[in-house]
């Protein structure tokens, strides 16, 4: 062989040695960032690493001339350059709060619970058809912003004469930020018996939605809650309990999930920092609290096309290039890991179904055609909760039925307005407690 080719190979193998003596440095200080939780913004793992890779280093060039010692720190530097970005943030690591909105006014409320929330009120715009009681949405998230189109739902309510309030549960949005330990379930409960508390009106008529849905079904099952709930619509739910979360299920007719093109805009996971903390808390490899990306850090670096395909999965598979801007960047806020708190906190409850059996309140259930949301979270909530009245199955629309797409506003309007006034539903009552098995086995 020649020798300029022995070379080549020669040096072909110190390369890939090099290469993979960097790899192995990242995957130490990936394993050491889960083991210590991100502590100290990731330095702790870094330095370990750098330490270690350090003392390796030596080891390896005890034996040889000066210059050749210096060789072996080589993927030691370049490994501690590239992990070194897992540590620096790159955005405000205080809470940057979107700005105002300009068609409605941004109020604070400080809740007996201790959370201060932004609260908005579209007054009724019909004076001819105002409804007395006050009409409150629970949005999705769970920790997480209202969105421009469902404000343009809300207003739609509004103008048909509803006296529409909602907020941003505490951490989502314009609201203050909580204790990381203190984002549960049950605390998001309690923040809707405070609102309506604070409010001040008596009874008042509830929608939630997703997320939202799931907080209001918890509140039905809990009668000191549920003596201020005048009628509740529970759209779109999430799993109510543990045992619901836990139910191997299907999902509705085919999303535009893997459909629709990427959404555009900046990503945070493609900052190293944000994707391995976002990553890793996905994978619960991190824990919500973790000391690599604080919560307020987090939220600020978090955009909407982080959300990739969850947005689509929102939509049907036939409006998959058709799907509109849900909100806008300036107010757009998710808080990752907020939202991944109280999900957890879902799972680990035990059942509410005993609870939720023993429910007096009106209430009407909303599913969407092509939901994204298993089946079995709202069927469960259909067989455990004897006072719905209706269930409505919205055709054509996925799991954000009022979409602005279609007249979809104004049929889910007509759907939620009818059961409040108490007249005929405008959909077939489908599916009823006794078709839940035909409804599950037909995939529908």
């Amino acid at each position: 062989m020649p020798t300029s080719a022995i070379r080549l190979v020669r040096l072909t193998g110190h390369l890939l040695l090099a290469l993979a003596a960097v790899a192995t440095l990242g995957v130490v200080f990936l394993a050491l960032i889960v083991l210590t939780d991100g502590a100290g913004s990731g330095l702790a793992a870094w330095l370990t690493t750098l330490g270690a890779g350090a003392v390796l280093a030596m080891w390896r060039g005890w034996r040889r001339t000066w210059p050749a010692r210096l060789v072996p720190f080589l993927p030691v530097v370049v490994a501690a350059a590239l992990t070194a970005a897992v540590c620096v943030p790159t955005v405000p690591t205080a809470r940057r709060y979107p700005p105002a909105l300009p068609f409605v006014a941004t109020q604070h409320w400080s809740l007996a619970t201790g959370s201060r929330v932004a609260v908005y009120h579209y007054p009724p715009a019909n004076a001819g058809t105002r409804h007395a009681l006050p009409f409150v949405y629970l949005n999705g998230g769970p920790v997480r912003g209202i969105s421009v189109l469902d404000h343009r739902f809300l207003q739609l309510l509004a103008r048909q004469g509803y006296d529409v309030y909602t907020y941003e549960q505490a951490g989502g949005g314009r609201s203050g930020l909580l204790p990381m330990g203190q984002y549960t379930i049950s605390r998001s409960v309690r923040d809707l018996a405070a609102f309506v508390d604070r409010l001040g009106r008596g009874k008042v008529d509830i929608l939630g939605f997703s997320s939202g849905g799931t907080v209001l079904t918890r509140a039905l099952a809990d009668p000191g809650v549920a003596a201020h709930v005048h009628r509740a619509i529970i759209a779109e739910p999430g799993p109510m309990d543990g045992p619901t979360a836990r139910i191997a299920g299907h999902q509705g007719r085919k999303s535009a999930k893997g459909l629709a093109p990427d959404m555009a805009g900046p990503r945070s996971t493609q900052v190293p920092r944000y994707a391995v903390a976002f990553g890793l808390m996905r994978l619960g490899l991190l824990t919500p609290e973790n000391g690599l990306v604080g919560q307020a850090e987090g939220d600020n670096a978090f955009t909407a096309a982080d959300l990739g395909g969850d947005t689509a999965s929102a939509y049907c598979a036939r409006d998959a290039h058709r799907i509109p801007a849900e909100d806008t960047a300036q107010n757009f806020s998710f808080s990752s890991a907020a939202s991944l708190r109280v999900q957890q906190t879902v799972k680990d409850s035990p059942s509410r179904a005993p609870l939720l059996r023993q429910s007096r309140t009106p209430a009407m259930l909303m599913i969407a055609e092509c939901s994204s949301q298993v089946r079995q979270w709202e069927t469960a909530v259909l067989a455990n909760d004897p006072a719905i009245q209706r269930t409505q199955y919205m055709p054509g629309v996925g799991h954000h039925m009022w979409n602005g797409l279609d007249g979809n506003n104004d049929r889910a309007a007509a759907v939620i307005t009818a059961f409040l006034q108490d007249k005929p539903a405008p959909l077939p009552n489908y599916p009823t407690r006794g078709e839940i098995p035909a409804f599950l086995r037909d995939h529908e």
